[in-house]
């Protein structure tokens, strides 16, 4: 149980952080549109990195560094494309716009930029398959345990980010609340795009 409860308190703390992900959650949850599949798609690809992670594939990432390099260059321009549609939209947004107003792609569309906001982010890779994968071996025997516990992490906190966010909701029926929350995220995305250019 130690191995689990590790897990999961690891798991919790490395994506407690604002980033790309969690603003489309977030967001995505105040309109409530299409909000139980954006969370399965998110914690089931945290399941699998932690999954490929913990059976040594964060060991091939360090020794085939190429990888991390396309991640992060084509991670670094989807923020930037996106971080530009924050801008455009939170400029021609009008001055109170109800959240179920709010206009989101289709189911599918929807479930791509999921897949890339959480594929094409490097980050990611360093924490769930090099960082989760490194400290899985100090749990000699109880590797599953640990994984499961930060697999369980992953589900508990994107379902409570993405059905939680509801409770937001008459702060986005406030006039101009949506412009801010876009400009906002595009702020977001924009400084995350920097780091991974810089680093």
């Amino acid at each position: 149980m130690t191995a689990w409860l590790a897990g999961f308190s690891l798991g919790l703390s490395l994506i407690l952080a604002i980033g790309a992900q969690n603003a489309f959650v977030l967001k995505h949850g105040l309109v409530k549109r299409h909000v139980f599949i954006i969370c399965l798609v998110c914690a089931v690809s945290d399941a699998i990195l932690i999954a490929l992670g913990v059976s040594g594939f964060g060991l091939m990432v360090k020794q085939f560094p190429t990888i991390e390099q396309i991640a992060r260059y084509g991670g670094a321009l989807f923020l930037l494309v996106y971080a530009l549609m924050s801008f455009k939209s939170a400029i021609q947004l009008s001055h109170q716009l109800k959240s179920e107003d709010q206009v989101v792609g289709s189911a599918t569309k929807t479930v791509m930029v999921c897949l890339a906001f959480t594929w094409l982010n490097p980050h990611v890779y360093l924490d769930t398959v090099v960082l989760l994968g490194s400290i899985s071996t100090q749990y000699e025997g109880a590797k599953l345990l640990f994984a499961t516990g930060a697999m369980t992490a992953s589900f508990v906190f994107f379902f409570s980010l993405g059905y939680g966010a509801r409770l937001l909701k008459p702060i986005f029926d406030l006039p101009n609340a949506w412009k801010v929350f876009e400009a906002l995220i595009g702020v977001v995305m924009l400084l995350i795009a920097w780091s991974l250019l810089a680093s």
